[in-house]
């Protein structure tokens, strides 16, 4: 089963992220094929299911670090790795896309800190190198940031001195540093100690509740069931299933999905 994922009464035209029949393909390798969704704006859509359904790499085009084969992906109404002419479509230059890359904030499995660098200079760094913004400006939105994820007191740590728990939350200020329109989670709590897990979860849910527009692949089924908006089931490159998250999580209606859950959740 495929088909379209709409917010309640969201129709195409007022979706934030508009994904259109889109494919992605690593030589004779499917990722995944026509996916059609749609997330509306300031809303949380979780995206759960097996490894190597395709869920990370559809995350990676809508960012334009991957392109599409075939589709198209369209973020606040802006094709994105592409421009269009007429019925013909043109890839972006590595600078264009950059600039789209800008208005996107993604948090990776693995931090990618700069290790190097003081956890404020991780989160300055692109905004003064990447954007030419002010310096101190961009200093003082970055202590800002540190202290909205908990982290007032580590602006002058580096990363080997923080936690696995802190060093996402790091991650995620910096991500927020170019002040996104979007935000991309990568399964952000994957490499960390289980005991760990919970903060950086908190830190997501604050964010939700500000009204962010975000998509989130996880595996952390108790986050998709309490924040997410809408929650996608991918599996073999296909959207299996997808809905409200007390209707897909508690009584799915795809056998595929009820036995992922059952192994996930312990359901008999």
């Amino acid at each position: 089963m495929t088909g379209t994922l709409f917010d309640g009464d969201l129709s195409a035209d007022e979706a934030f992220v508009r994904i259109v029949k889109a494919s992605k393909w690593f030589g004779p390798t499917k990722v995944f094929e026509n996916i059609d969704m749609h997330v509306g704006r300031g809303k949380v859509c979780c995206v759960i299911g097996p490894s190597g359904a395709g869920k990370s790499t559809l995350l990676r085009c809508i960012n334009s670090l991957e392109r599409l084969d075939a589709g198209r992906i369209y973020v606040d109404g802006e094709l994105m790795g592409f421009r269009e002419h007429g019925e013909h479509l043109y890839e972006l230059t590595d600078q264009q896309a950059a600039r789209q890359r800008s208005k996107i904030g993604m948090v990776f499995q693995r931090f990618n800190l700069f290790p190097h660098m003081t956890a404020l200079e991780n989160i300055a760094q692109a905004p003064i190198k990447v954007l030419k913004q002010d310096r101190k400006e961009v200093l003082q939105r970055s202590r800002d940031l540190l202290a909205r994820v908990g982290l007032a007191d580590k602006e002058k740590a580096y990363p080997a001195h923080l936690s696995g728990g802190q060093q996402q939350r790091v991650a995620i200020a910096r991500a927020l540093a170019l002040q996104p329109k979007l935000m991309l989670f990568d399964e952000p709590t994957s490499a960390l100690d289980p005991e760990l897990v919970g903060e950086v979860l908190e830190v997501m849910k604050k964010l939700a509740d500000e009204g962010i527009t975000m998509i989130v692949v996880t595996h952390e089924m108790g986050f998709a069931r309490d924040v997410a908006d809408d929650v996608v089931f991918m599996d073999g490159g296909a959207v299996v299933e997808q809905g409200h998250p007390r209707d897909l999580l508690e009584n799915p209606s795809e056998p595929r999905t009820q036995r992922f859950l059952g192994s996930v959740l312990g359901r008999a």
